[in-house]
């Protein structure tokens, strides 16, 4: 059996596939009227799936089609959760199962009823805050690495390390960033015309300094992220480098990166801050999320930093009685 990449989940190779193998393969053969990337991500999610099941207990290392219960579908969804897939995957997985399943009751008559029906991808968790995993911090941070120009080091850190919007980024002047070899701080806040002056991490000032010396922009420009096109890197533009940048993962990094945005970065950086111990009016400050009275806005920041059934979870064993 070979580990693979992202999440860590198994997939069947070698004397366990051809307990599966020929079902899965079957039934991807039936989905001729779907896209070749459609029918690879389901054949790559069912393999995933399998290979979960079998190691469960009972599963006896090797997949049958009665494994497949309400209660597997239900916990191999709570371990993509657990590792970091965001909720459109889910939602994917959770339609490729749901085929595989139905394929399985009608066609073969292996199983009884679709274990699938009626589990719930909660579609509020579509919009919810993101707060990434650590495997994502990781291929994104490599993504960066490898793509190896100052340039998207220096934007990737203004939202990973300090929580920039892109409107932040993309009308950043060059007279509006003080920063030295060893210390640096912003003015920013484009969106409402609410500027504010914020300190920066060195993971965010280093980039952005060696960005300015030696980064090739355009100096005749008042903007710190210049265009071969305009003037600035535009917000759209911002947002085409993202995703060119994660264009560039491995099959298995896109399953994990795939659906993040650079706004993202943000969200990620307000929950870390508050696991740092921030309050949550420091991080509405740093954040830009004041009132018209500038006073923090709390009630928007909060949004950003939802807890999450994880979060409660690991705090009950301190409760006393």
């Amino acid at each position: 059996m070979v580990r693979g990449a992202g999440p860590k989940l198994e997939v069947l190779r070698g004397g366990t596939e051809a307990a599966d193998g020929d079902l899965i393969g079957e039934y991807m053969g039936t989905l001729g009227g779907r896209s070749t990337s459609t029918v690879e991500a389901y054949g790559r999610i069912l393999r995933q799936l399998a290979a979960w099941v079998a190691e469960r207990p009972g599963g006896g290392g090797g997949f049958r089609p009665e494994l497949l219960t309400r209660t597997a579908v239900e916990g191999y969804l709570s371990e993509l959760e657990a590792r970091g897939y965001g909720p459109g995957h889910r939602a994917k997985a959770k339609s490729a199962i749901s085929g595989f399943a139905t394929w399985l009751v009608e066609e073969k008559g292996l199983l009884r009823k679709n274990p699938a029906r009626g589990v719930e991808v909660p579609a509020s968790q579509v919009l919810a805050p993101r707060r990434l995993s650590a495997d994502q911090r990781y291929v994104l941070k490599n993504l960066v690495e490898k793509e190896g120009t100052l340039r998207s080091a220096a934007v990737f850190s203004l939202g990973y390390w300090a929580g920039c919007r892109v409107s932040d980024v993309s009308w950043l002047q060059s007279e509006d960033c003080h920063l030295g070899p060893k210390i640096g701080w912003l003015r920013v806040g484009h969106k409402g015309g609410k500027l504010r002056d914020i300190d920066l991490l060195n993971q965010a000032r280093r980039p952005l300094f060696e960005y300015l010396h030696h980064g090739g922009r355009d100096p005749e420009s008042p903007y710190v992220f210049t265009s071969q096109r305009a003037p600035r890197l535009t917000e759209a533009g911002v947002h085409h480098w993202f995703r060119k940048l994660r264009s560039k993962a491995t099959r298995d990094e896109w399953e994990l990166v795939g659906d993040v945005t650079f706004h993202d970065l943000r969200h990620d950086f307000a929950h870390r801050a508050r696991e740092t111990g921030w309050s949550i009016e420091e991080v509405a400050y740093y954040l830009g999320h004041v009132t018209k009275k500038g006073t923090p806005a709390i009630s928007t920041t909060a949004r950003y930093t939802q807890v999450s059934r994880e979060d409660v979870k690991e705090k009950l064993g301190d409760l006393r009685g």
